[in-house]
Parts: C-alpha cells; structure tokens; sequence
C-alpha cells in the first residue's frame, strides 16, 4: 500500500537520497519543509508536493491533513541539521507519523531514552538511517569477524577524507554544537559500523581534534582501531588527488583493504526497503555510535 510522506530538510545535501528511496519504493512525498527556498531537485521526483518555509505552518498542515482523515502522512523523513533532529523526531510524532531521521539520531546519548519513551506513549516508530550496515562488503566483513576465531583481535586502519570548501565552516557543520564536530558529521556511520562489526566498545583514545580534522584509537571487543577523519582537501593521498577524487575511504583488517569505495548511491534506498519488511534500525541501534561520538568531543574539551 502507498504511504504518504512528508520530508524536513529538502535542501539539504542528503535530501535527494531520501526522495529518491521514497519514489523507488513507490510511496509519494507530499509535503516538504526548508527555510530555504531554492529546493528545484523535488521537480525531479515529486512535483506536486506542497512547500513550505516556516516551521509553524508546516506543522499545521500536517495536523490539518491527519484531521481531514484524507491523505494524512504515515512518515516523516528528517534531513535537516543535526542538532534539530531531536524536535523534528517529536514533532514527526506529534502529527501521528513515524520518523525516519538521518544520522546521527540525536548528539547525545541522554536523549535516546526520552525518544524510547516517545515511541511506547506514541506507538510510532522512530527510524534511523545505518546504511553501512546495509553495504555489500561490511556485511561480507561481519560474517568473516562472526565466523572467525572467538579471541582474535584484530588491527584496523581507518580513514575517511572528503574535502569541503571555506563554506562547511560558516554553516551549521561548522558548529560543534549544531553538527557534533567532523568526528559526529562525518565519522558517526563509521563508528556504528565498528560497533556493528566488532563489539562493544572497550576504551578511547582522542590524539588529534581540530575543527576540520580528528584521529585516534578505539579499542572493541575484537579490534583496535586507528581511525582518521578529515575535511582538509590537502590530507587526500596522492592516487585520489590524481584521480581528481575529493573523497577518500579506506578500511585495512591486518593491513588487508577491504574495498568498499562503491555502492553507496543506493544505500538508502536499500534502508527504506528494510524498513517497510519492519527490519528498520530502530532508536536503541543507533546507541552505541552517538555514544563513542559523544565521548569523542568531551575527550576533545
């Protein structure tokens, strides 16, 4: 059956993911909320869709649309910046929808157990997008570790480099108290994914954290990890630089690569799938990451 969607955030960079994953799984968005205008990329999947600017006439049409009983929205898919999550989610819920919010689901682990709470008194679900658990070569990768010896520990390199312009630091990314800082904006479905694969987080280690970079060692159950974050365009190796790449991943088990460069374009469509078979990441799953990013940027302090 069609479900309604409406989506907070439409201008934002991973928006157009969440569109696409809407159409693909042929449901309809029919309302969409930014306080900036410039969203022209809904003309590409749902044209129709009503618009709006302000929050509060937003959340008015979406109370009007549930007490009309008549094209009411089942979901809400929230996009927008980090440190909105949170009342985005409540007012998803408020207006009788389950929510679908982007990483990270909140910025502190303390607010995890009132979404709990929100979810029991609601009896809707709040969804949050973990689509490296989804990634073809992570799944390969957990099944290795599941399978492997019950006492190995295993060493990890990890890195992540994307280059972003002077903009990133004048918007909200910029923020430590509006995106987290780069470990919690680009580093959070990292640590979820070394969480999903090698257990329990057992201790910390921040060695570098600047606005645009951070590095350290996290130890799991079964793996140290060596992790490095960055935003600096001049941390990019050589071969990405030669190859005109702005991005650079890259993950070693014992010094071997696990190649996982492609296939992230579908990812959430993959996610939304998962959802609607009811196998969504739910509130609890996103635990463990918002808490090591948490602990990250009280190291930093």
């Amino acid at each position: 059956m069609q479900k309604n969607f409406a989506l907070i955030g439409a201008a934002g960079y991973i928006a157009p993911r969440h569109m696409r994953a809407i159409k693909d799984t042929g449901h309809e968005l029919v309302c969409a909320l930014d306080p900036y205008d410039g969203v022209g990329i809904i003309d590409s999947f749902f044209p129709h869709a009503d618009f709006f600017t302000e929050p509060e006439r937003f959340d008015r049409h979406l109370d009007k649309l549930h007490r009309q009983g008549k094209g009411s929205v089942d979901y809400v898919s929230i996009c927008s910046p980090n440190y909105l999550h949170d009342a985005h989610i409540r007012m998803a819920v408020r207006n009788h929808a389950h929510a679908i919010c982007e990483k990270p689901i909140v910025l502190n682990p303390w607010n995890l157990e009132s979404l709990c709470e929100l979810e029991a008194e609601s009896g809707k679900h709040i969804y949050t997008i973990l689509q490296l658990r989804l990634h073809p070569s992570i799944k390969k990768l957990k099944q290795k570790i599941t399978e492997g010896p019950a006492d190995k520990v295993y060493d990890i390199d990890l890195q992540y480099i994307t280059g972003r312009g002077r903009w990133y630091f004048f918007s909200w990314k910029g923020d430590m108290q509006k995106s987290g800082g780069v470990a919690t904006n680009i580093g959070i479905h990292f640590f979820d994914m070394l969480s999903w694969v090698f257990g329990d987080m057992k201790a910390l280690e921040v060695h570098e954290s600047r606005p645009e970079k951070a590095k350290g060692l996290l130890e799991f159950e079964k793996a140290k990890v060596n992790w490095f974050l960055s935003v600096n365009e001049k941390d990019l190796p050589r071969k990405a630089i030669e190859q005109g790449k702005r991005t650079y991943r890259s993950i070693t088990v014992d010094k071997e690569e696990v190649e996982f460069s492609d296939g992230f374009t579908d990812l959430h469509t993959e996610s939304y799938r998962e959802i609607f078979a009811g196998r969504g990441f739910r509130v609890e799953a996103a635990r463990p990451s918002v808490e090591i990013a948490q602990q990250i940027r009280m190291a930093s302090r």
